[in-house]
């Protein structure tokens, strides 16, 4: 076999102008565009990582603020919660110091209404007890509504400071129940002469009011001796021992 030398070194030639034709036209702009395809991959992948991040972020974000207005929620509510428990705790107490102010009120009033029928019943009583007195007496002689308390009139007197007896026997007044015989007003004199140490001279005041008795006015002293001034003590105790 003979080895063609021109033939050899011609196809040579030519493989090498082939490859630099190839490598020219062909294999940079193939390597450049499959470069500039990786850029855009590369890039495209960047772009997707960021979206993927941004979307995380996003995603985070929303579930924080998520968290954060369930938390304000809870906030909220367990705040109108407690503000409701304690609205409702407040009026209950309202109400039972209002409850507790008006039963007060009311035993109160009921107290008041009780004192008041008392006291009219007692005075009922007694200016009935007046009217009787005054109709039972009327029947009985009128010497008869002085002279037993002639007695009880020197008790009372003697019972006086000598400062009191002194204002007494200046201008003394004497207020009887009946119109007094000249009996009663000579024994009235005697008294007044004994217990007072100096004669007198009372003026005599007719006092029907007074039902039975005498009762003795000077300067600076009075002496209450009579059934109007028992039936008043009488009342005014009751009325003391009634509150």
């Amino acid at each position: 076999m003979r080895i063609d030398w021109w033939t050899l070194g011609l196809q040579a030639i030519n493989a090498i102008v082939l490859i630099w034709l190839l490598s020219r036209f062909l294999f940079k702009p193939v390597a450049a565009m499959i470069a500039e395809r990786q850029a855009a991959a590369e890039r495209i992948g960047a772009e997707a990582e960021a979206l993927r991040a941004s979307a995380e972020q996003d995603r985070d974000a929303a579930a924080a603020a998520e968290a954060e207005m369930a938390a304000s929620r809870a906030a909220q509510l367990k705040a109108a919660t407690d503000a409701a428990a304690g609205e409702r705790e407040r009026l209950v107490t309202a109400a039972h110091d209002e409850a507790a102010r008006l039963r007060a009120a009311a035993v109160a009033e009921i107290e008041r209404m009780r004192t008041d029928v008392e006291r009219r019943a007692q005075s009922r009583a007694s200016q009935l007890a007046i009217i009787i007195a005054g109709r039972v007496l009327a029947h009985l002689p009128e010497a008869l509504r002085i002279a037993p308390f002639l007695p009880s009139l020197g008790k009372a007197i003697d019972a006086l400071s000598p400062q009191a007896k002194a204002g007494l026997a200046e201008q003394p007044c004497a207020r009887v129940a009946a119109p007094p015989d000249e009996t009663d007003i000579r024994a009235l004199r005697v008294l007044l002469a004994e217990k007072l140490g100096a004669p007198a001279e009372p003026e005599i005041v007719v006092d029907a009011a007074l039902i039975a008795g005498i009762e003795l006015e000077g300067a600076h002293a009075v002496v209450r001796n009579s059934l109007r001034a028992d039936l008043d003590h009488i009342t005014a105790e009751l009325g003391r021992d009634g509150d």
